[in-house]
């Protein structure tokens, strides 16, 4: 039986990685974007170009999935905003902007997710939350609170959806090389030099040497969708940043 999939932000750099490995897998794609994805999203799926952040428009995202599938095995919760400025310069407008994308909408995807999920006979839902969640940095303050609030409500998921089988886990990707990544190198915190000095600036802050690339967070998202690999897994965050939090920041 064909399983189906339900991502948002799928026209990111983390978001179409996420795409293609699943349709690869042989999994029908259901993406999602406020951006358009252009003409290679794969004709076994469907796109839906939306914005999360707004109640009304996840009413009708789920509609849509509703009529394109009878049930959903996965919903990755992968669409995110930052805002990268000091917290006292942040507006109350920035602040809310940033939650109802990153946390709002997450909660509302599992609402709106669940009789889909329940009709499956379960399934698994992936939260793709942040390092910056358990350490963070200047000027990050909305983004970093946003990301740790997803924690906590991974774990209310998986409490409460455990009688149905539908697993909740979240992963806290770090430094990828994604679109938000280069325009949050804005920040300072690498140096001022042109973009390669400020990723190789970056690169050298991790264990192993180097930025992760968008594919190597899609591989961790299948982990924990695909019920055969981490069947006994829920309400866990898995970090995958290339041991970056591992080191002591005095060392």
């Amino acid at each position: 039986m064909t399983k189906t999939i339900l991502i948002t932000g799928a026209a990111g750099g983390i978001g179409r990685a996420t795409v293609n490995l699943f349709t690869e897998k042989g999994w029908r794609v259901i993406g999602v974007d406020r951006s358009d994805y252009g003409s290679e999203f794969p004709a076994s799926g469907l796109f839906i170009r939306s914005d999360i952040s707004r109640p009304e428009d996840m009413q009708s995202i789920f509609e849509q999935a509703h009529a394109f599938t009878n049930s959903l095995e996965a919903l990755v919760n992968n669409a995110a905003m930052q805002v990268a400025k000091p917290l006292i310069e942040t507006t109350v407008e920035e602040w809310d902007a940033v939650m109802h994308s990153n946390l709002r909408s997450v909660f509302l995807g599992v609402k709106l997710a669940y009789p889909l999920l329940k009709a499956a006979g379960g399934g698994a839902v992936v939260n793709i939350s942040s390092v910056h969640a358990i350490q963070t940095s200047a000027n990050i303050a909305a983004y970093a609170a946003s990301k740790g609030g997803m924690l906590a409500l991974t774990r209310a998921m998986a409490i409460e959806f455990a009688p149905d089988n539908i697993r909740a886990n979240a992963i806290l990707p770090g430094a990828v090389d994604t679109p938000m990544l280069r325009a949050g190198l804005d920040r300072g915190h690498v140096g001022h030099g042109d973009m390669q000095e400020r990723l190789d600036n970056l690169a050298r802050k991790t264990v192993n040497g180097r930025v992760g690339q968008p594919v190597e967070i899609a591989h961790a998202i299948y982990f924990l969708a695909d019920d055969e690999q981490s069947s006994f897994m829920t309400g866990q965050a898995l970090v995958v940043d290339g041991g970056a939090t591992a080191r002591l920041s005095t060392e």
